[in-house]
């Protein structure tokens, strides 16, 4: 997977036809490693994303947050608040991600299910500055299962809220 530099600026509002997009992918072989910024990944029904560190976990296959919340992060923790170092595996350039259990996220072939909140840990704070946690907290994106396998790449188009069948 090619990768590209994870300091690259995340867009801060949909395309010009208002479409969200993906504007960021960060895998981590192992917990408590640095992201890793790639254009592309697989993700495979029941697993998760291949190379990421929660592959084959139960639940925890993708995290998804948005630009716009990490905007907002930013504006609490007063600096910007690199994408690459919240810990989530996808970056939409602009929406708000789905929060209640169940709703669904579509990206191309992939359909995701939100599982819960994700949660931001201490671990932030360690990394990107005290008080990252807390400007986090209620803006993190969500954490959802792989329900049908696919490719996503950065610049796909996302629909949130995808009703369940």
């Amino acid at each position: 997977m090619p990768s590209h530099p994870s300091a690259l600026p995340v867009p801060a509002a949909s395309d010009h036809a208002g479409v969200v997009r993906i504007a960021a992918i960060h895998v981590a072989k192992a917990t408590r490693l640095p992201m890793r910024s790639v254009d592309q990944v697989e993700a495979e029904a029941g697993r998760g994303i291949v190379g990421d560190r929660y592959h084959g976990t139960k639940h925890r296959h993708v995290t998804v947050q948005s630009a716009t919340a990490l905007a907002e992060s930013a504006e609490v923790f007063g600096r910007d608040i690199p994408a690459a170092l919240t810990r989530r595996d996808l970056t939409l350039n602009d929406g708000v991600v789905p929060r209640e259990p169940g709703a669904r996220i579509r990206i191309g072939d992939v359909l995701l299910e939100v599982v819960r909140v994700a949660a931001p840990c201490k671990l932030l704070d360690d990394t990107i500055g005290a008080g990252a946690q807390e400007a986090l907290r209620r803006r993190a994106g969500s954490v959802c299962r792989v329900l049908e396998s696919g490719t996503i790449r950065v610049g796909d188009a996302v629909a949130l809220g995808e009703a369940a069948p």
